[in-house]
């Protein structure tokens, strides 16, 4: 008989109670292991792989795409494999439950033993769960005299060959349409209402690229007479703009769509911030021709030979030298306990615009980083970001922000604090500009930074004192020398 367990939402990160069922990757009769990914789920903080917990046949979606539910429900029910860890375990005992939440379905009395029953002892891990412990173990189950091992569960098909460039997607087997592409595209192909199966791939090996998808969008969009914005200059993971993403309602002449995912986490985040720490915003002009000749030198040293370079790693490096000289900026309102609790380390958060909104990853131990061992961490981190492959936890524990709105051409702005951190820099785009120069009006590089502290944490004088040294550092970068 059908041995059926359903496995629940997890808890992917730190207490976060839903999330939204992005794509499945498995179908009503697909053969599964553990390990294996089955959905792709888009929590508050970044889009989440989950594993399978079992080893077996999917027996039902309970869950359709695009669809938020609570953690804990049950999303995808499973016949397990004869044989398998888990069908050997007892009823409401399966092999691997992250978070305690896979659950089995067949009724104790035929389950092959009650609660307490032994089992074989061995145990299914999940990735990025790790083993389920428990507090008591159990005895290896001897077999029946002449019981012969259970039969392996059949191959899973093999996939279907990536389709070669200027192809559509291939078709794998009876009808059943495979595409290659990464978790952002398939999501920017949902949000842009692509069929991703009409898509002609041009990436490596048959992939659908982001750039495939967005040329669909418009082909789409030019056969019903609307052509879609383009994203800023520099803005390549740039949010797409309601009207190419949602219907239009004639009658009221609106779009909506709803308020959920990174969206919503972002919005209470920053009413929280604005309405609990009172803001001040200071702004300095800096001449960056120093620090852009600079960049240029590096890019030609091996060190940096494969990374991306950009003014933003020399920014980065400035506030983390100011940080040293003014460590107040770096530090936290403690209300419970009526502290203030200054950081002796620096996890420099940067804000990152994707398809799924604007998220704030952060650098663990930034302040302790060589300048190379700095900018491959900025790459990383942005790279990840915009492949929507952020981990919950690189969304946490950030102590002080850097946003760069000079990538949309933006001279500055007034940012708002992430909460539980004393400031944020805001880094605006770079221009040619008049200065003076040894009384000589000549032509610079100029760029304007903007810094909001917490008045409660930073009064005028520590704000003034740090923009100012991240100034001085960037108008001359032998600076950075006199104060490492």
């Amino acid at each position: 008989m059908a041995n059926l367990k359903q496995f629940k939402l997890p808890d992917v990160g730190e207490g976060l109670t839903e999330a939204e069922i992005v794509s499945w990757r498995v179908k009503p009769g697909d053969s599964v292991k553990v390990n294996d990914v089955i959905v792709e789920i888009e929590t508050a903080k970044s889009l989440v792989e989950l594993p399978c917990p079992f080893e077996g046949t999917v027996a039902e979606l309970l869950v359709p795409e695009g669809q938020t539910v609570a953690v804990g429900t049950p999303i995808i029910t499973i016949d397990v494999a004869a044989g398998s860890p888990a069908a050997e375990q007892p009823a409401g005992e399966p092999s691997a439950r992250p978070g305690g939440l896979a659950e089995d379905l067949v009724p104790a009395e035929k389950s092959g033993g009650e609660s307490g029953g032994e089992s074989d002892g061995r145990q299914a891990v999940l990735v990025g769960y790790g083993p389920r412990t428990t507090g008591a173990k159990r005895r290896p189950r001897k077999p029946p005299a002449g019981a012969r091992p259970a039969a392996a569960p059949a191959d899973r098909p093999a996939p279907a060959a990536p389709a070669a460039p200027g192809e559509p997607a291939g078709v794998g087997g009876a009808g059943n349409v495979r595409v290659l592409a990464k978790p952002p595209v398939r999501k920017l192909a949902k949000d842009l209402g692509v069929d991703l199966t009409t898509v002609t791939p041009t990436g490596p090996g048959g992939t659908i690229t982001r750039a495939d998808v967005e040329n669909a969008a418009r082909r789409v969009s030019a056969a019903a007479g609307t052509v879609p914005e383009e994203a800023p200059e520099g803005a390549t993971a740039y949010a797409p703009a309601a009207p190419k993403t949602y219907p239009f309602d004639p009658a009221t002449r609106e779009y909506r769509y709803p308020i959920k995912g990174v969206r919503r986490m972002t919005a209470q985040a920053m009413v929280a911030s604005a309405f609990t720490a009172p803001h001040v915003t200071e702004f300095i002009q800096v001449d960056m021709t120093r620090s852009l000749e600079l960049l240029e030198r590096l890019k030609q040293r091996r060190e940096f030979a494969d990374l991306k370079l950009s003014p933003l790693l020399l920014v980065a490096k400035a506030l983390l030298l100011a940080v040293r000289r003014n460590p107040d900026v770096n530090a936290t309102w403690d209300e419970a306990n009526s502290e203030i609790v200054v950081k002796e380390y620096v996890n420099l958060g940067i804000a990152v615009a994707t398809p799924r909104g604007l998220v704030v990853p952060n650098i663990k131990g930034a302040d302790s980083m060589t300048l190379p061992e700095l900018a491959r961490a900025l790459n990383d981190l942005i790279t990840t970001a915009r492949e929507g492959r952020t981990k919950p936890a690189d969304t946490t524990g950030g102590t002080i922000t850097i946003t760069n709105v000079g990538v949309f051409g933006v001279d500055t702005g007034t940012p708002i604090l992430n909460p539980g951190e004393a400031a944020i820099l805001a880094f605006g785009a770079i221009r040619k500009m008049p200065w003076v120069v040894d009384d000589q009006i000549v032509p610079r590089q100029v760029t304007t930074l903007a810094l909001s502290f917490d008045h409660r944490l930073v009064d005028g004088e520590q704000g003034s004192k740090f923009l100012a040294d991240m100034a001085a550092i960037l108008e001359d970068p032998a600076m950075a020398l006199v104060w490492s």
